[in-house]
């Protein structure tokens, strides 16, 4: 519990939260009595969320005080975590087993249950979102007892369990598909042409495993990092000119001049999946947080409209962007995930820490790209309507009424919850 006084605030510094209480139990027979006795709970991960998504005017649960846990299956299929760890420690723990996840997100300090709540990704033609990777949850209900889910003997409900938005209960542990362990080596090339990327756009996303590319849209041309496996085609090193852009001569950090020390290591010099998938360092704090963040997912296909969009939007993104990333990601079948039902363009934005100026400009951007299907991602900024947002997702129906099959009460709801999925 934070010290008497002392607010509680997310990464970013831009919300700060207002708990009746706040609980950091120190097993789960305390969490469960303190779920139970409860009006309303809310728990907060690693603080990565840009909006009031953890927030509540009831109880506050952090859940970095439990014992953690990594079991691995006997068949070695699987891999069973404790919820409030961090990717990093589950990365690390598996790696010293020989195995791998699949994907990992650009930071891996975040938590796995808040990143598979919220629908957090990294970037992959081949690679979907980290819930997807989930195969079981283990959850708190209202009454403190403990329920399990797992997409073998729930396949109606579980697409609709782990995407979220922490409203079904306290998630304390999920079982995750694993596979053996695989190096990577990436490149990074300067100045490739926007409109190349936009041409040849398979083309681009297709060359690695993981592709990002990164811009402030006013100029005509971004970074691009290439996350090649060694152990799958292409293994090749791409060359000194690639799609119109040059080998980076030295390691590089997205934000252009940041230090690179923050990230992983790059010119091509392979190490394990879980030091190159990333693309910052575990024991780096890759800035003070001293930022806001958006982020759209939206139909592939919308991918040329939308670079368009951005790019006639970019004297007014430039001044208040630090950078943006342009990333792919697999569909999925998780109800709430934004990549539900579709292949996906992300397109993330890295803004300066000024809500009055950056507010007004995710908005200019929502109105151009939400009539192209754009959903905003779950824990950062928008400038849409929750009913609007909720509107996105087919399947938000279906998570209204599992929600009160879980959770008849509303006790693990908040007012962001409430909004999203008040019957219209």
């Amino acid at each position: 519990m934070p010290a008497t006084g002392t607010p509680l605030r997310n990464w970013a510094g831009n919300v700060t939260f207002g708990p009746a209480r706040v609980h950091r139990p120190a097993s789960e027979a305390d969490l469960r009595r303190t779920v139970a006795s409860a009006e309303k709970v809310r728990v907060l991960g690693s603080g990565h969320s840009f909006n009031r998504i953890a927030d509540t005017d009831g109880d506050l649960v952090l859940l970095d005080g439990l014992a953690r846990r990594v079991r691995v299956s006997e068949d070695r299929a699987t891999v069973s975590v404790s919820a409030g760890m961090r990717y990093a420690e589950v990365a690390s723990a598996l790696q010293a087993q020989g195995l791998a996840l699949a994907n990992l997100a650009s930071l891996p300090h975040i938590s796995v249950a808040g990143s598979c709540a919220t629908g957090t990704h990294g970037s992959g033609d081949a690679l979907r979102g980290l819930a997807s990777a989930v195969t079981g949850i283990e959850l708190i209900g209202p009454d403190g007892t403990r329920t399990t889910l797992n997409r073998a003997a729930d396949p109606d409900r579980f697409p609709g369990a782990v995407v979220n938005l922490g409203a079904l209960g306290v998630v304390v542990a999920m079982t995750l598909a694993v596979e053996p362990a695989f190096d990577v080596a990436q490149w990074v090339y300067d100045e490739v042409p926007l409109d190349r990327i936009t041409e040849d756009f398979d083309a681009v996303f297709g060359a690695a495993y993981s592709v990002s590319a990164f811009t402030d849209w006013r100029a005509d041309t971004a970074t691009v990092w290439l996350k090649r496996r060694t152990d799958r085609l292409p293994t090749d090193t791409p060359g000194d000119r690639w799609m119109g852009g040059l080998l980076a001569d030295g390691p590089r950090h997205p934000v252009p001049g940041m230090p690179p020390a923050f990230c992983t290591e790059q010119l091509g010099v392979p190490g394990p999946w879980h030091e190159r998938l990333p693309h910052f360092r575990p024991d780096f704090t890759p800035s003070n947080g001293e930022e806001l963040q958006s982020e759209l997912l939206l139909p592939r296909e919308a991918a040329a409209g939308a670079m368009a969009a951005l790019r006639d939007l970019g004297d007014r993104i430039a001044p208040v962007l630090l950078v943006s990333e342009i990333r792919t990601v697999a569909a999925d079948d998780l109800w709430l995930s934004p990549s539900h039902g579709r292949a996906s363009l992300a397109l993330h934005f890295t803004w300066v820490r000024r809500p009055d100026d950056v507010l007004p400009v995710i908005g200019a951007i929502e109105e151009r790209l939400l009539p192209l299907g754009a959903r905003p991602h779950w824990g950062k900024l928008t400038a849409a309507a929750p009913s609007t947002v909720a509107a996105l997702y087919e399947r938000a129906p279906d998570f209204r009424r599992l929600r009160q099959e879980l959770d008849p009460a509303g006790k693990f709801g908040n007012a962001f919850v409430t909004e999203l999925f008040a019957a219209h």
